[in-house]
């Protein structure tokens, strides 16, 4: 669980598998993304592992990438799109995006 301490307002939990919903959900927008690991219709933070650490997150994101795709264009847009997504709606800072492709 991780908190994000205000000075006014007192204490907001976030949930790790918050976080790693955020993040398969923004991972999946990306062009060129299949799918990630071990993902059924509705579970969007399989394949995404989350390290939190007083207000910074490290996340792993296992993937597949559509036939005919640059992995490493892929990849980048899989990055940024996930920094982006968590830092906008959780005000942590993402220090790295792994993306692992995975047949």
């Amino acid at each position: 669980m991780t908190e994000i301490k205000s000075e006014r307002a007192g204490v907001v939990r976030i949930a790790d598998e918050v976080l790693a919903v955020i993040a398969g959900t923004a991972a999946l927008e990306a062009d060129g993304v299949a799918g990630l690991a071990g993902q059924g219709r509705k579970q969007r933070a399989k394949g995404v592992t989350v390290a939190v650490t007083e207000q910074s997150v490290s996340l792993g994101i296992a993937l597949t990438v559509k036939a005919g795709k640059k992995l490493q264009e892929v990849s980048r847009e899989v990055q940024q799109r996930v920094k982006g997504a968590i830092e906008t709606m959780t005000g942590l800072n993402v220090t790295d995006v792994n993306v692992h492709v995975v047949a």
